[in-house]
């Protein structure tokens, strides 16, 4: 088992069209490589090339070791993509823990003076009002932990009676969940603008809790609610509907340079 740093190991596809003139990094959910913008080509226009954030032990990644801890990840993930930054300007979109990620790696972009991203697009979670997961959620034993992932509908309901499925899926869940475990807010604030998307009835967030990435950006762009739980996104409807409005707010943000 290794640790990898190289770049093209860390975004999918590992190279762009050289024609686009933005790029969006997207971050995946816990447990997930990426499964749940597989659709995202088609409601993407081809002027915005988008790379997954694609993370160790899981899919093309599955003999790596995963992280456990969210400040080395991401340290790693931040690394891949500074790496890989061009004059193009770019955006971050992220679902739960891939919001997480994105802000995060957004603060340090700011840090190192890096260009920050145009704009972040969360998913999913929130700094306030998330439920966070406790390391002992993560040591649950297999089968609670597959009702847990079921009620929540992380994953296509015929992947709970694969075991085949499940034997590479619930080591890089645990290892997510113990990286969320780890988190500890500190109320930094972000230099990037945002926008927020959620499910109207996600069993994981707080009424309201949306509203406070308004404390944690210059220029709060608002949450918009879908019907759904915590995988609301998963519907292609939703997707096509939060693609749409991302695009508009990206467009806008190209636009005015901010």
């Amino acid at each position: 088992m290794t640790t990898p740093t190289a770049t093209g190991q860390w975004l999918q596809p590992a190279e762009i069209r050289p024609d686009a003139t933005i790029r969006l990094f997207l971050f995946p959910h816990a447990g997930s490589g990426g499964t749940i913008y597989r659709n995202w080509h088609e409601y993407l226009p081809s002027d915005i090339a988008h790379q997954i954030v694609q993370l160790p032990g899981r899919e093309k990644r599955l003999g790596e070791t995963a992280f456990t801890e969210i400040e080395p990840l991401v340290e790693a993930a931040y690394e891949a993509i500074a790496d890989d930054l061009d004059d193009r300007p770019y955006a971050f979109f992220g679902h739960c823990l891939g919001a997480q990620l994105a802000y995060r790696v957004s603060l340090l972009m700011a840090r190192d003076g890096q260009p920050a991203p145009v704009l972040i697009g969360a998913s999913g979670w929130a700094p306030e009002g998330f439920s966070q997961v406790t390391y002992e959620q993560s040591l649950m034993p297999e089968p609670e932990l597959v009702t847990w992932m079921r009620t929540l509908g992380s994953f296509p309901e015929e992947v709970y009676g694969n075991q085949d499925l499940l034997s590479m899926i619930v080591p890089a869940l645990r290892a997510d969940l113990a990286v969320v475990s780890t988190y500890v807010d500190d109320g930094a604030a972000t230099n990037c603008p945002i926008v927020a998307y959620s499910g109207k009835s996600d069993p994981l967030m707080d009424p309201g809790a949306m509203a406070s990435w308004d404390k944690r950006s210059p220029d709060y762009l608002g949450n918009s609610e879908f019907v759904g739980d915590h995988f609301y996104i998963d519907h292609a409807e939703h997707a096509l509907a939060v693609t749409s409005d991302l695009v508009r707010h990206l467009r806008r943000a190209v636009a005015t340079g901010h």
